[in-house]
C-alpha cells in the first residue's frame, strides 16, 4: 500500500527560546527541517506534506525542494493537531507517517519499522524503554514507583491507516498531543516498535546543546609552509611584524607562519589549499599580508558550512627567536582566525636550509567543525 509522510514543522519553539521557529534551528549547519528531510528522504515515501509556519511557507517549499521533486508544504495551525489535520487534508495514499521534525535525527530504520507493522495494526508508534526509575507523585510526595517495564517513550514517526486517522479527527472531542493518543480515547489499539535513541525531541535549550554536541562535523587538517629570507622589506610572521629581519621571499608577504594556518583550515574543510584558492596567477593577491588569506579562508569556510575550532602552529627556524613573542602571536592569530591558536616553536638541530638562518617554516593543524 502506498504511503505518505506529514512533517509537522509549524512549531514556535518558545520553550526553545531561540525567537525562531524551532524547524529552523541550525544544527551541523542544517536545519532541523533540513535534517528531518534528509532522513525521509532516505525512506523514499510515495506523498510528502510538509506543515510549516505561515511566515516561512516559501522558504520550506525552498528547502524541500532540494531533497524532494514532488511535495506539498502546507500552513499549520495553532495547536500540533491542527497542523497534523492541514497535512491529512492533502495526502492522497493508504497509509501515512506523521514526524516531527523537532525530531530531526531519528533514522530511517525507524520509519521503515512503523511502515512494515501498519501491515497488522491500525496505528503504530515507535517506543524506547525508560531508564530512569518513574515514580507518581502528589504535593510533592510520592505514591508509588512504577514498574518501568510496564512503560514507553514514545518517539515519533507515528503510523496510520489514512482513513482511521481522519475518523479519527472527526470524532475529535478534545486536543491531543500526538494522533495515537486521540485515536487511543476512541478505542483504536497502538502497536508499539522499536525506537531510537537519536529520535529524541528538541524542545528545551538543553536538548539542543545535546544534538549539537552529538552530531556537529568536526574535521582535522594540515598545512605546510616554508619560505626563504629576502633581502629587502620586513618580516611578517603570524601576523606580527619582526623588527632587524628582512621579509620573507613569495608572491605575497611570504608569512609562512599564517600560510601553514590557511592550508591547515582549507584542508581541513576539503576546500584545497593555498595555491588553488590564492595561487600567483592572481594577481590581487600579490603583496597581500597573511592576515588577508586568513580572512578570505574564513569567508570560504563559512560559505562551505563550516567554522575554525583550534589551531595549533610548530614554527621551525633559527631566526627569529619565537620564544619571547609567543603569547603575543598566540592572542593575535587566535583574534585573527577567532578560536584559539597555539605556538609552538623548534629549530632544526644544525640540518638542511633553515639551519643557517636562511627561513622560516611553519606546521599547522586545524579542527574546524559543522557551523550551528
Amino acid at each position: 500500500m502506498s504511503v505518505a509522510v506529514v512533517l509537522v514543522a509549524a512549531g514556535k519553539g518558545k520553550r526553545l527560546g531561540a525567537g525562531q521557529p524551532k524547524a529552523a534551528i541550525s544544527v551541523a549547519g542544517k536545519s532541523l527541517l533540513e535534517l528531518s528531510l534528509m532522513h525521509i528522504s532516505e525512506f523514499k515515501p510515495d506523498q510528502l506534506v510538509v506543515v510549516a509556519p505561515e511566515e516561512l511557507l516559501e522558504e520550506f517549499s525552498r528547502l524541500t525542494a532540494k531533497f524532494f521533486e514532488d511535495f506539498k508544504v502546507v500552513v499549520g495551525g495553532e495547536t500540533r493537531q491542527q497542523s497534523v489535520s492541514h497535512g491529512m487534508a492533502e495526502v492522497s495514499t493508504d497509509l501515512v507517517l506523521v514526524h516531527d521534525a523537532a525530531r530531526a535525527f531519528t533514522p530511517k530504520e525507524v520509519f521503515e519499522r512503523v511502515h512494515q507493522a501498519l501491515e497488522f495494526a491500525e496505528c503504530v508508534v515507535p517506543a524506547m524503554n525508560p531508564a530512569d526509575t518513574v515514580k507518581q507523585v502528589a504535593s510533592d510526595w510520592v505514591e508509588r514507583t512504577i514498574d518501568r517495564n510496564t512503560l514507553r517513550m514514545v518517539q515519533t514517526p507515528q503510523g496510520f491507516r489514512v482513513a482511521t486517522l481522519r475518523k479519527g479527527f472527526e470524532n475529535a472531542t478534545g486536543d491531543f498531543t500526538d494522533e495515537a493518543g486521540l485515536l487511543e480515547s476512541q478505542g483504536v489499539k497502538t502497536a508499539i516498535v522499536l525506537g531510537h535513541e537519536h529520535g529524541f525531541k528538541v524542545t528545551t535549550p538543553n536538548d539542543l546543546e545535546r544534538a549539537r554536541a552529538i552530531f556537529t562535523d568536526v574535521r582535522s587538517g594540515i598545512g605546510v609552509d616554508a619560505h626563504q629570507f629576502g633581502e629587502q622589506g620586513k618580516l611578517m610572521l603570524g601576523c606580527l611584524e619582526w623588527e632587524g629581519y628582512p621579509a620573507l621571499a613569495g608572491h605575497s608577504d611570504g608569512d609562512s607562519v599564517a600560510h601553514a594556518v590557511v592550508d591547515a583550515l582549507l584542508s581541513a574543510a576539503g576546500l584545497g589549499d593555498i595555491g588553488s584558492n590564492f595561487g600567483t596567477s592572481r594577481n590581487e593577491y600579490a603583496g597581500a599580508s597573511g592576515e588577508l588569506f586568513i580572512s578570505e579562508t574564513l569567508k570560504l569556510l563559512a560559505e562551505a558550512g563550516f567554522q575554525p575550532a583550534n589551531v595549533a602552529v610548530q614554527i621551525v627556524a633559527e631566526e627569529p627567536k619565537i620564544g619571547p613573542r609567543r603569547h603575543e602571536l598566540e592572542h593575535h592569530l587566535s583574534e585573527v582566525v577567532g578560536a584559539p591558536v597555539s605556538v609552538l616553536a623548534t629549530t632544526t638541530d644544525g640540518l638542511g636550509f633553515l639551519s643557517d638562518s636562511r627561513g622560516v617554516a611553519a606546521v599547522a593543524t586545524a579542527l574546524v567543525q559543522s557551523r550551528s
